[in-house]
């Protein structure tokens, strides 16, 4: 609270010869110099400047001692602009303070929503006298604009001849203990000469170091700028004065032949003259007060006397507490009026008081004189308006009395009062008692049952006393179940139909005394379980997919919570963590699958308990899955270009009925497997067409149920499409001795593919044809053949079998076939034997395999170790050694050699186990010692999966990125199982970048795709989720 005598001076305007100011203190720190929202009218200057514009309180000039904190707030009228504004600090004109301000200087803004006023501040700690000077603030929102201009004026703290500080010439807020202080009347011409000091001071000081003085001095007007921002002066102004006053002598005023004092006292009511006199009478000259022009009125009165011009206040109030100035043409002097306040005298002082809480209290005190201001203080801490809404109290003025109201008194109000006023203070003691209730009944415990009634009932000693019912510290408003009484002594709170959420605490508080009364409502209820079978085909079942993952969460209900309990078939299941677990909540119990397997299926049980019973449901868990792969793939025969391929059923269907088959097959040695049909085939005989006749292959067979594909098969052992060579022809028997039997033919018309390797001639006696014998048991490769040594038995006369009828036993004569050639394999330990001069000699064995054909040939070839590119040597060396000539010298080589036979080279080389390295004659090469770069790295993922969403019948493809070296071996799984060479699913390496193609999904391909890369550093995982939308068989959200 702000004593009217003790308001806030108000800034002189500066100038060349006006005086300074009266010694004053800075504002409290943090807070702006400001009247009391409470003032009267007449506290206020009636020259304020009224808001303008988008401003509702514009910045005040303030006057601060150096050292001290400061602080100047401005309002702006949020409704007269477009937007948020943009507000901006200068100095001067043009220097803007908040990028070149430094840590003293700080900024705040806030904004009321409520009234749309958004309030700037301007915090400057530790003032210099470098930081007085004119300052402007800037508010800019969109096309509108508005800025004013405000003064901080800079003084070193000064005192008396006696050593204190000249505190009768301040006219701002004061701490309490200083309205008790007395005013001393200032002397004038004390008042003069702190001034000429203060001014020599201020010229002589601005926090600039003398040798920046002299380099100031000696430089160019256009550097003065760059030496002030080089060393951190802020007051250009100022420096620039100091300099002009350094060059220009100071000239005699030519207007004033004698100027005002440099300040004025006068008692409030009395009337004060202020004169000057001036160098020619018929000179214009004006007043002005606080910078406005003063008219002539009854209170204002102008005289001439002569040369001296003399301006009479009437009546002073506080209001005529300013600053004034006479202005003659372009000069002007400047003085300082202070209004004196008479003490307010305490006549009748405050009285202790002793009341009961809930009681109406009046503290009043009565001054000597109407409108005066006091200040009510409790416990030392000031009372204001501000504070009256939250602490329930309120001021009261009933002409010279003063009154402190509280209407409801509590125990907290009580405590220390004091009341001061510029004239002297008071003291008095607020003591507030409890008032004393007796319980006679207290309320009790209550357990009750759902839809029962429940009755809390309590009895006290007062039946005018009143109270209010709490549930867990919350009112209890009355309702259509709930019923509020009070008769009498007895307050009841009675509850119908009884539910879960009555359940807590409830206190019954009589109002006005600091008494309690509590008691609990326990609420029983039988365990319920709530079980909700997504997916069920049946009561109580469920179907999951192999792989997938299950949550059965089960809700569960009943006072008090139950335990739930999880049964397999007649296992109790108890595990809280791995792959098979339950998990626990407050309101329900979960089972949890990951990954599901076949093992898994069963009837699962819960049973749930509590004191007041028990409760039990069960489900059965189904587990679906693709089929095991079908049994016993085999080929029975084969033809030109067919085949017939038969297979056993799986023994395992995965749940649900199989289908169908899909059937592949590949030529040995080959990656790349065919499809054999896009529809489901669903016999277990296939007849393979459309083969090459002489070429190797081999089938697979694929099982089908609603949920998948299964694995494939085991691989058919290969078999080679090939139609049988024709009978030989014209089989005859040349000659016949004793011992010998000579035999001619010719080779069939048709041969096969695989050709002839020779004939098998076979014999037996006439009438025998059922025991055929080899001749000699060993194949032929002529088309004739002489027999010695044959015995032949007596015979009739035979049928031969060229069709000519011979005395000897019968022939038969079959063809034979060898298998196709092949490429041969690799040579094996080649080595580098001798290296002299640039050449090498590299030496190698034969391969074991020759492919079914003679070796034609090697091909070697040559690579610098460096950059290991590989350049042809030999084309078809027929040794197994060789003399590679024209190497680098200092060049490092390897050799490798591969195999040539009829089908071509081998599919891969032998490669030299050790080095010809070509050394130059006479130099021995030291390699520097250096540690190679280590390029190999664990594999990462750089681009991970997403989790996709996707119809069923349309393509989808799954994409992610990964970076290792070596170069990693990538590994698709769908559910943990590894996702081999399904049909279904394509897989491409493009340069790291890695695609799952999936066709066709189904609802069943929903689940979990991971990503596995792995080297020899180690491996990276990336999973991603894949959920099928359309119809077919229900698959449950599992989570």
């Amino acid at each position: 609270m702000t004593i009217p005598y003790l308001t806030a001076a108000k800034k002189a305007p500066k100038g060349k010869d006006a005086p300074k100011e009266a010694p004053k203190e800075a504002p409290p720190k943090e807070a702006p110099a400001e009247a009391p929202k409470d003032a009267p009218l007449e506290d206020q200057s009636p020259t304020v400047e009224e808001p303008t514009g988008i401003f509702l309180k514009k910045p005040d000039s303030v006057s601060v001692e150096t050292g001290k904190d400061t602080v100047i707030v401005a309002k702006v009228n949020g409704k007269e602009l477009p937007g948020k504004p943009t507000i901006k600090w200068f100095k001067g004109k043009w220097l803007e303070l908040g990028s070149k301000s430094g840590a003293r200087f700080s900024f705040k803004e806030s904004h009321d929503s409520a009234s749309n006023v958004y309030t700037v501040e301007l915090h400057i700690g530790k003032v210099v006298l470098g930081d007085r000077g004119d300052y402007r603030l800037e508010v800019k929102a969109k096309d509108t604009c508005d800025s004013c201009g405000f003064n901080i004026d800079v003084e070193a703290p000064r005192q008396d001849a006696s050593g204190q500080s000249l505190e009768s010439f301040k006219r701002t807020s004061s701490p309490p203990h200083s309205l008790m202080a007395p005013v001393r009347s200032p002397n004038p011409r004390e008042v003069v000469e702190e001034e000429k000091k203060k001014k020599k001071k201020d010229d002589d000081d601005l926090g600039i170091p003398p040798e920046i003085w002299e380099l100031l001095k000696g430089a160019k007007k256009s550097e003065y700028e760059k030496i002030a921002f080089q060393y951190g002066i802020t007051d250009l102004r100022g420096m620039l004065k100091r300099l002009k006053k350094a060059k220009v002598e100071v000239k005699k005023s030519a207007a004033f032949t004698k100027k005002l004092d440099p300040a004025y006292q006068v008692d409030r009511g009395n009337k004060i003259k202020l004169m000057v006199e001036i160098s020619d009478p018929d000179l214009p000259l004006k007043w002005f007060k606080n910078g406005q022009e003063i008219k002539p009125s009854s209170k204002y009165v102008f005289e001439n006397v002569g040369k001296k011009r003399i301006l009479t206040i009437n009546k002073c109030t506080l209001a005529d507490d300013a600053a004034y100035e006479v202005a003659v043409k372009d000069e002007k002097c400047f003085t300082e009026l202070f209004v004196k306040e008479p003490p307010v005298l305490i006549i009748t002082p405050l009285e202790d008081q002793q009341v009961f809480v809930g009681d109406r209290v009046e503290m009043a005190v009565e001054v000597s004189e109407e409108g005066a201001q006091v200040m009510w203080m409790k416990d030392g801490v000031e009372l204001t308006r501000e504070d009256s809404l939250k602490a329930r109290y309120r001021f009261k003025k009933d002409g010279k009395r003063h009154i402190l109201i509280y209407s409801d008194v509590t125990q907290e109000d009580g405590g220390h009062y004091q009341v001061m006023t510029n004239g002297g203070q008071c003291e008095a003691e607020l003591i507030v008692e409890e008032k004393q209730l007796e319980v006679l009944q207290d309320i009790a415990d209550l357990t009750v049952k759902a839809a029962e009634q429940a009755v809390f009932k309590c009895e006290v000693s007062d039946e005018k006393v009143t109270g209010k019912w709490y549930k867990n510290g919350i009112e209890v408003r009355p309702s259509k179940r709930i019923t509020i009484s009070h008769v009498g002594r007895f307050h009841k709170l009675v509850i119908d139909d009884v539910r879960p959420e009555d359940e807590g605490d409830y206190t019954f508080v009589p109002d006005g005394y600091a008494l309690s009364l509590s008691a609990k409502l326990n609420f029983l209820e039988p365990p319920k379980i709530h079980l909700d079978c997504s997916g069920k085909t049946s009561e109580n079942a469920i179907v999951v997919v192999a792989g997938n993952k299950l949550r059965l969460d089960v809700s569960i209900t009943g006072e008090p919570p139950p335990v739930a309990t999880w049964l397999k078939e007649d296992e109790v299941f108890t595990t809280t963590e791995g792959r098979v677990r339950i998990e626990k909540r407050a309101d329900s119990s979960s089972f949890v699958i990951e990954s599901a397997e076949r093992t898994d299926e069963g009837r699962y049980t819960i049973k749930v308990t509590n004191p007041v019973g028990e409760d039990v449901a069960s489900i059965f868990l189904r587990v679906v899955d693709v089929p095991d792969p079908p049994e016993a793939v085999r080929i029975t025969s084969v033809g030109e270009d067919w085949a017939i391929l038969v297979w056993e059923p799986p023994k395992y269907d995965g749940g649900k009925p199989v289908t169908g088959y899909l059937l592949e097959r590949k030529k040995k040695g080959s990656q790349r497997w065919m499809k054999l049909n896009f529809e489901v085939f669903t016999e277990t005989t296939y007849e393979s067409t459309k083969m090459i006749e002489g070429i190797l292959y081999e089938m697979r067979v694929f099982a089908v149920n609603a949920i998948g594909v299964s694995q494939p098969s085991m691989n058919t052992k290969p078999f080679m499409p090939i139609a049988p060579t024709s009978e030989p022809l014209h089989l005859i028997v040349e000659d016949v001795t004793d011992t010998t039997t000579t035999l001619k033919w010719r080779p069939p018309n048709r041969i096969g593919a695989g050709g002839i390797d020779g004939y098998l001639v076979e014999y037996c006696l006439e009438g025998c044809e059922c025991s055929w014998q080899a001749w000699w048991g060993w194949w032929l490769a002529q088309v004739g053949v002489q027999s010695r040594e044959l015995k032949i038995a007596p015979c009739r006369e035979g049928e031969g079998r060229g069709g000519e009828w011979l005395d000897i036993p019968k022939p038969r004569l079959t063809c034979h076939t060898s298998p196709l050639p092949e490429k041969a394999g690799p040579p094996i330990n080649v080595m580098v034997k001798e290296v002299w001069g640039t050449n090498a000699l590299v030496e190698w064995q034969a391969p074991k395999d020759d492919g079914n054909s003679e070796i034609t040939g090697y091909f070697v070839q040559k690579a610098d170790k460096k950059t290991m590119e590989w350049f042809n040597v030999y084309e078809r060396n027929r040794h197994t050694s060789c003399t590679v000539s024209d190497l680098i010298v200092g060049n490092e080589y390897y050799f490798r050699v591969y195999t040539e036979n009829i089908c071509g080279l081998s599919d891969s080389p032998g490669v030299s186990k050790n080095t010809a390295r070509i050394l130059k004659t006479g130099i021995t090469l030291k390699p520097f010692e250096y540690k190679e770069h280590d390029f190999r790295m664990a594999p990462k993922f750089l681009t991970p999966l997403i989790d996709r969403v996707v119809v069923a019948g349309y393509s989808a493809a799954l994409n992610c990125a990964v970076r290792g070296h070596p170069k990693p071996k990538v590994v698709w799984m769908k559910n943990k199982m590894e996702i081999r060479e399904d049909p279904k699913f394509l897989m491409n390496n493009y340069q790291g970048v890695l695609t799952l193609n999936i066709r066709r999904p189904s609802p069943f391909d929903a689940g979990t795709y991971t990503c596995l890369a792995v080297n020899e550093l180690g491996e990276a995982l990336a999973e991603c989720k894949l959920e099928v939308r359309g119809e077919g068989v229900a698959v449950p959200n599992t989570g």
